[in-house]
């Protein structure tokens, strides 16, 4: 089990100069950088991965990023929008040597309202249809993506393991996993630690945040029920600290972060990481 941290915690977009940060991020300890890849044409990816192995760090995952331009249950531009910047990232994926594509890939994040059912089943339907197309090229290219349930409020589409473990099965590819997150199970699961055990082998990622999105640890979950499901199922991936601060303006409009939260996001990384190895034991 590896230690990741999430770019969105320090900037946004990442780009080639955003690799400032990663010595930074070693001398916290941590183990690999999820790399949260808004727009493809900002990094070199051979570039990015040298200075990776410079720092003796890993790209662990890299965040899909889905703004209402790039949509797989949208409008035909969206959908291919969606695909061509989804496959461009898993090209880019191979360059940086990052196994995962993680996040919400099924549709724009704050995309929320209510559905009718048979709109709903039509959705599913051409949702299934895009991601088998996308699972393909990605296990051609010895990558796996790991789909992320967010809470109501950010999508009406999958909001618990349960329905995205049924939309794994749908699909069909080996390629395809799970990605659970603490804050959105917070709101969804009404046990957590049970999430993780339906998710069992299927899952592929793990994000670690707060219930209020600060530091892990200093909010109100229960983590010690989440550290033995964990043990449980055997999960092995990583373990990345996404949480937000009002410092990167962008992205706290997005992710609704109006206060601070954490006295500064470095308490965040450092704090967090140290409660994570306490508690999950690495």
């Amino acid at each position: 089990m590896r230690m990741g941290i999430n770019t969105f915690l320090f900037t946004s977009p990442f780009t080639n100069k955003s690799t400032r940060l990663f010595p930074q991020f070693k001398r916290w300890g941590f183990d690999t950088v999820e790399i949260a890849i808004e727009d493809p044409a900002h990094i070199d990816p051979a570039h990015v991965k040298r200075e990776l192995d410079r720092h003796g760090l890993a790209c662990g995952s890299a965040c899909a990023c889905l703004g209402p331009d790039r949509d797989l249950r949208g409008t035909p531009t969206q959908q291919k929008d969606a695909l061509k910047y989804m496959k461009k990232v898993l090209d880019q994926m191979v360059v940086l040597g990052c196994p995962s594509l993680i996040g919400p890939v099924y549709s724009s994040v704050g995309r929320a309202d209510a559905v009718a059912p048979a709109d709903y089943r039509k959705q599913w339907a051409t949702v299934v249809k895009n991601l088998k197309g996308l699972c393909a090229y990605a296990h051609e290219r010895g990558r796996q993506i790991c789909m992320e349930p967010l809470n109501r409020f950010e999508t009406d589409f999958i909001n618990t393991c349960d329905q995205a473990l049924k939309l794994v099965r749908a699909v069909g590819s080996p390629a395809l996993k799970l990605h659970l997150d603490t804050f959105h199970m917070n709101i969804e699961e009404k046990d957590q630690a049970a999430a993780i055990r339906k998710a069992g082998k299927r899952l592929g990622h793990f994000h670690a945040c707060g219930s209020d999105r600060g530091t892990p640890g200093h909010d109100h979950i229960d983590w010690k029920p989440i550290a033995r499901a964990l043990k449980d199922v055997r999960y092995d991936g990583d373990v990345v600290i996404e949480s937000f601060t009002k410092d990167v303006k962008v992205i706290a409009r997005a992710a609704a972060i109006w206060r601070r939260i954490e006295p500064t996001r470095n308490e965040i990384a450092v704090d967090g990481l140290k409660f994570l190895r306490q508690t999950l034991g690495r």
